[in-house]
């Protein structure tokens, strides 16, 4: 079976040895790439995958430019790439506008980085102009190391965002809440307009958890992702071939599932 990861990370060659030892420090985790595109590209080889999707942060105003320039020289091969946008950047609506003139298939939001909770009055222009311009947003979800007693993004306000906003593609990141699985049950599962992405779940979800968050949410809305370099293509396969569904819907999940929401050949 074939493989699409829907959430890579990566860093430009000369701040791959700055940002990943921060970012082991701040998560306590360990990671599975040198965190460069060639590197990444490696993993994807010894690991079997087919391809991916990288999801750049910008986590200031200023790196807005400089961040989407990148995923756009990124994107070549088999690795198609998300921009960002820093939300409340006095020119965060036109940059998305370049984001999808560039030929990005969405904007990457990370709450507890950029510093903003997703539910605040200033964001929602974000959301308004992404559903406009037909770009999903993938959010990261529940806990994150950086704030973990702050939960920037939880499942209810994301719930009531999809609510609001029902033409807007929203990618709920580790499965709709990392560690707060039972958030996402409640407050996201089932929504038409939210895919998960399992993304670092095999470190918080046994395969009974996972097949019953699948089966609750639907098979057609989850995405196959690692969150590289922080977890490994086999760590989460290991996650969905343990899983209780069926051949075709662990082929959905897999990689189908991105196929149709994204318009790429795996």
């Amino acid at each position: 079976m074939k493989f699409f990861d829907t959430h890579v990370h990566f860093f430009p060659d000369k701040l791959a040895d700055k940002a990943l030892p921060k970012l082991r420090e701040i998560s306590q985790c360990e990671t599975h790439s040198d965190g460069t595109r060639s590197g990444t590209v490696k993993n994807f080889a010894e690991w079997g995958c087919a391809g991916g999707m990288v999801l750049h942060i910008a986590t200031n105003a200023h790196q807005q430019t400089s961040v989407n320039n990148f995923a756009k020289e990124s994107q070549h091969g088999n690795l198609y790439c998300f921009g960002s946008v820093y939300p409340y950047a006095e020119n965060a609506l036109e940059e998305m506008v370049r984001i999808k003139e560039m030929g990005l298939y969405g904007i990457k939001l990370h709450p507890d980085y950029q510093e903003f909770f997703i539910g605040d009055e200033g964001a929602l222009p974000i959301y308004a102009q992404a559903e406009k311009l037909g770009l999903p947003i993938a959010f990261h979800t529940g806990r994150d190391p950086l704030s973990p007693n702050l939960i920037h993004c939880p499942a209810a306000v994301l719930g009531k965002i999809a609510d609001l906003f029902p033409r807007l593609t929203i990618i709920a990141a580790h499965m709709g809440g990392m560690d707060t699985p039972q958030e996402a049950a409640k407050h996201l599962a089932g929504k038409k307009n939210v895919y998960f992405d399992t993304a670092f779940a095999s470190h918080f979800l046994d395969a009974a958890s996972f097949t019953q968050l699948v089966k609750l949410h639907g098979a057609d809305k989850v995405l196959f992702a690692t969150d590289c370099p922080w977890s490994t293509l086999p760590a989460e396969k290991a996650l969905l071939e343990a899983a209780d569904l069926s051949p075709s819907e662990k082929e959905r999940i897999a990689y189908r599932n991105a196929e149709e929401l994204f318009g790429v050949t795996v």
